[in-house]
């Protein structure tokens, strides 16, 4: 399996969390705090440099307020390369 950081599923998985966050009016701060975690978690979710799991974009998608299935469906369609 190749590397996933920076490919362009992992750009538009990270381009898809925060326009879902800013669509729901809040900060990474507040996304935090709902995740009960540190801003900076979120900051290196966003900025990519940090993966993410399955578990933690269910828990993202709770504290923002979006269907993860449908997101995955959706970002499924996109090209691994």
């Amino acid at each position: 399996m190749s590397r996933t950081l920076g490919s362009p599923r992992h750009r538009a998985l990270i381009e898809f969390v925060i326009r879902e966050r800013k669509a729901a009016g809040l900060t990474q701060v507040q996304v935090a705090k709902r995740l009960r975690r540190y801003q900076s978690y979120v900051t290196l979710l966003e900025t990519g440099q940090r993966r993410l799991d399955v578990v933690e974009f269910m828990e993202i998608a709770d504290a923002i307020g979006f269907d993860a299935p449908a997101a995955i469906k959706r970002l499924y369609k996109i090209p691994k390369k």
